[in-house]
């Protein structure tokens, strides 16, 4: 993706695609961002280490259970940048949290948000089409917990 020119960015033997599908792209793959001059001499590499790596998806399975928005078995979720790895998110606990496809899905393209809470768990930002107040939800694994104000949310 040409930095001065991110319209421009294509994959070798598929040509041009759009900023919005590198980006997809870029959550479900390891991408090498690669700083080349006029010559196409690089000059600088970047990091490459996106996916999260066992001992923090343990930590994971430990803190959220299961998908955090629907509660599907964590065998079958995907470890998620909060703050996207193409942003700089780094690949933490802190900076991660367990979904399902379909909800990685509405996360990436529904409007969906995720933070994480000062009491260090994920929680859920519905669109305004779910809920026009954009009530903070707690991940699915907590929703039973009881506390009559947001404040841990904070």
């Amino acid at each position: 993706m040409p930095a001065d020119a991110p319209t421009d960015t294509t994959l070798e033997f598929m040509g041009s695609i759009t900023e919005a599908t590198m980006r997809a792209l870029a959550c479900d793959m390891s991408v090498t961002t690669v700083v080349v001059d006029g010559e196409r001499v690089p000059l600088d590499v970047s990091r490459e280490k996106r996916f999260f790596p066992s001992h923090l998806r343990k930590a994971l399975y430990v803190r959220d259970h299961c998908c955090i928005k629907c509660g599907a078995p964590a065998g079958r979720t995907h470890a998620h940048h909060i703050r996207h790895w193409a942003d700089g998110g780094q690949t933490s606990l802190e900076n991660g949290c367990l979904l399902c496809p379909s909800c990685h899905a509405d996360v990436h393209h529904n409007g969906w948000e995720v933070f994480i809470g000062a009491d260090h768990h994920p929680w859920l930002i519905p669109p305004p089409a779910v809920d026009p107040k954009r009530t903070p939800l707690r991940a699915y694994n907590r929703r039973t917990l009881t506390v009559d104000d947001l404040a841990l949310a904070g």
